[in-house]
């Protein structure tokens, strides 16, 4: 019989059953790729992740990203759950950590508390802002079951962008943001039509009010009907209002799951650099559970 030790814990928020929850398995050698896939459907929260030996020794781990469908190359708040854990756990080097993920190399810098205690992390996602496609407005307001007159098209049209994972961003009006709701067909059609990103599946829609955003993130044909906190998608969409507004820096104070019961809070940091936009995104975690699996 194989054990396999786990912890969860809570992201994006400094109190318990808020956030975004994780799984976390510390030390998964010998599972399999199917096993993690079943692991991850059978906890069913939007994302568990898988920590490896890493390929190069000068990193400090491997990390496999999996949500109850299938595996992510890159994802926001399973990096900042994940380097709380393994920092907890005294595996950190000089506060920092770097991981070795589909999507590229991604550096997470541990945050303590006044007393020393790890509290949560920064971590940069791994790619430059990339910028696709537009989707037709009226497609998005049916994904998200709104009305093409409840966006905001003024500042930019619905367009796809990443960082490491690809979003379809809609501002919406404050107003609409608590009426949305998925509409799974839609997202069909979205995945097959929209040619600039065949397979496109997730849209955050957020309201602006300066430097703060409330967002909701919908994914239904990843196994995630909403995301309580999408640190992927909130650092692209840093990066994405930074190429619009100008400037060479941009930092955003951004909630989410605020609907779902789960209040979410999110630092993204944005800059210009001579390899393009980078952005950053931090948070605090709260540990919850402990368990093991036997497989």
């Amino acid at each position: 019989m194989r054990r396999f030790a786990f912890q969860t814990v809570d992201v994006f928020t400094s109190a318990r059953f808020g956030g975004n929850p994780l799984a976390v398995f510390p030390d998964a050698s010998g599972l399999s790729d199917c096993e993690m896939q079943r692991l991850a459907t059978e906890f069913n929260l939007s994302e568990t992740t898988f920590v490896l030996p890493p390929r190069d020794p000068v990193h400090d781990a491997e990390v496999r990203i999996f949500t109850p469908a299938h595996e992510m190359p890159f994802a926001g708040h399973p990096n900042v759950g994940t380097a709380f854990v393994l920092a907890g756990m005294g595996r950190d080097r000089g506060g920092k950590l770097l991981f070795e993920e589909i999507a590229g190399l991604v550096e997470a810098r541990i945050e303590h508390d006044a007393e020393g205690a790890v509290r949560g992390a920064e971590i940069d996602a791994p790619a430059a802002l990339a910028i696709g496609g537009e989707v037709a407005p009226e497609l998005i307001a049916r994904c998200i079951g709104l009305t093409p007159g409840d966006l905001r098209l003024a500042y930019h049209r619905p367009l796809v962008a990443s960082v490491g994972a690809a979003f379809a961003f809609v501002e919406v009006e404050r107003a609409a943001l608590g009426r949305a709701a998925p509409d799974i067909s839609a997202f069909r059609d979205l995945a097959a039509n929209h040619s600039a990103n065949k397979g496109l599946a997730a849209v955050h829609l957020y309201a602006r009010d300066g430097a703060f955003v409330a967002g909701r993130m919908f994914a239904p044909l990843s196994g995630v009907l909403e995301d309580p906190a999408t640190g992927s998608a909130n650092a692209a969409l840093g990066a994405l209002l930074l190429s619009l507004d100008g400037g060479d820096e941009l930092t955003i104070a951004a909630t989410q799951g605020v609907e779902m019961g789960r209040p979410s809070a999110l630092r993204v940091r944005a800059r210009r650099t001579a390899t393009g936009i980078r952005s950053s995104i931090a948070g605090d975690c709260v540990p919850v559970m402990r368990g093991e699996v036997t497989l």
